[in-house]
This record gives structure tokens, C-alpha cells and sequence, in this order.
């Protein structure tokens, strides 16, 4: 793992060849990566105020240090199963004073099966190994327990990869269905349209959610960004087969370290 420097002050976090997270110490509310955009467009979409959220994944913890800076003292949990990174991220890229970041070295399908009920109001999913989302946070039991952590209002929120046709995403989201619902897609349009391999968050949630807000937020985003909603979801689910207690990866990317910096 590297911590890789730029002219303007920011730290890529580059591990296994792949960049995991962009940091600017001076400036948190600086996301460069579009899939932490669209991350931070679902949550800005809440109603203001602190929210506790559990991420599954940290690296650089960019996205932990935004929430801190747009609602100061919300409680984080981060389960991040690699310490000698989060020891190098706490020690070069410290954390702002007063913070309510906690990492637990632990991975994600653990981690989230030791949290109490109802406890988180987000939970966040951006976990990637060697350029793929591991199996075990796609899995019916990792869906079940994210669907008992989650406060009847909570929000999960997945940063996936998958191919033209979103079929890795389908299988995904009908494995969720049975617990979170109430779903849509943020994602670049020319990703969500099938021209090329990339990242989409999929959001979901027990209960019906703002669609139309997150429409509003993708319309003012720094990328081309589009929203899918129930009815293009509900098309991939019937074609989808769920899966089963073991999971998935993600596929492969076609261009390894490269594609997720964009």
C-alpha cells in the first residue's frame, strides 16, 4: 500500500495497485472520485442534522471525514479489516479533532453481524478486494443483517461495479429485496445506459425514500450523473436469480487500477 502525493496537497490511497480513496486534509467536502459523489448526493439528501452510520470498508476514510464536516458529531463506526492501512491513514492523514470515527479492524459480513439492532440510521458499503466487491457483503445472510441493523427509516447505500446490462447489480438488489425494498440506482450515465464498465451505488431502504430529491442532487452534479428508480430496478430483479448464503464478487474489471479513478 501507498500513500501518493499530488501538487494540489490531496493523498491518493493506493493499495494492491488500486486507488481506494482520495483525501484532501485542508478540505473534506473535496470528493474526487464520482462514485464517493454520488455516496455523498444520497446523504446530503437526508434530512440535516447527525446521523449514525456504519461504513463497511474505510482506506483513506474520505467519506467518514465528509460526513464529519457537513454534520459535525454524527457517531461513525468503520469496519475496515486491513489495521496496517488504518494505522497509516491515522498516522498521515490524522483525523479532525472532536471526531465520533471509530474503525474496528474487522471485515465487513463480521462486523456488521456484531452490531445491535436498529442501531445505525446509513449504512455504507464500499469494500473492494484487489478490484472487486468481496462475496460476502452481496450474500442473503449479509443482506439480512444489514436489513436488522438499519433503523426502520435507515438507508444502505452500496457502491457496486458490474458490466454493460448491470446483471452482477440485479442479482444485488433482488438479494436485498426481501429486506430493503425500496431501491434506485446513482450512477454515471453512460455507465447506467451500458457503454461502458463502472460504478454504480445502489440505494435502499425498507421504506419509500425521495427519489425525485436524489434526481435533483444527480442534475447538479459535477459528472453527467442519472437516477434509475423502482420501475428499472423491479426490471433487473425479475431477471435476476438472488444469491445465496455464499454471495458473489463483482466481475472483473477489464482494466485493473485503473477504472475506479476517474
Amino acid at each position: 500500500m501507498e500513500l501518493v502525493r499530488d501538487e494540489r496537497g490531496g493523498v491518493t490511497v493506493v493499495r494492491d495497485g488500486h486507488p481506494q480513496s482520495y483525501v484532501q486534509l485542508d478540505d473534506p467536502g473535496l470528493l474526487v472520485f464520482e462514485y464517493v459523489q454520488h455516496l455523498a448526493l444520497a446523504l446530503d439528501a437526508l434530512t440535516p442534522g447527525r446521523i449514525g452510520v456504519t461504513h463497511v470498508g474505510g482506506a483513506g476514510l474520505t467519506l467518514a471525514r465528509y460526513i464529519e464536516h457537513t454534520r459535525p458529531g454524527s457517531a461513525q463506526i468503520v469496519l475496515e479489516p486491513d489495521a496496517e492501512l488504518t494505522d497509516l491513514v491515522r498516522r498521515e492523514l490524522p483525523l479532525p479533532r472532536g471526531h465520533r470515527i471509530r474503525v474496528r479492524p474487522t471485515d465487513g459480513a463480521s462486523g456488521v453481524a456484531a452490531l445491535k439492532d436498529s442501531s445505525a440510521d446509513v449504512i455504507v458499503l464500499d469494500a473492494y478486494d484487489e478490484g472487486r466487491v468481496p462475496a460476502s457483503v452481496t450474500s442473503a445472510v449479509f443482506a439480512a443483517e444489514v436489513g436488522r441493523v438499519l433503523r426502520p427509516e435507515g438507508l444502505l447505500l452500496m457502491n457496486l461495479a458490474d458490466e454493460p446490462g448491470l446483471r452482477y447489480i440485479g442479482r444485488v438488489a433482488a438479494t436485498l429485496a426481501p429486506h430493503l425494498p425500496a431501491q434506485a440506482l446513482v450512477g454515471l450515465n453512460e455507465v447506467l445506459k451500458g457503454k461502458r464498465f463502472g460504478n454504480v451505488v445502489l440505494v435502499a431502504a425498507r421504506s419509500t425514500f425521495d427519489v425525485g430529491e436524489l434526481q435533483r442532487r444527480s442534475a447538479r452534479a459535477d459528472f453527467p450523473t442519472g437516477v434509475r428508480g423502482q420501475g428499472e430496478l423491479n426490471r433487473l430483479i425479475r431477471a435476476a436469480k438472488p444469491f445465496d448464503a455464499v454471495g458473489e464478487p463483482s466481475p472483473e474489471p477489464p482494466d485493473p487500477g485503473r477504472w475506479r479513478l476517474r
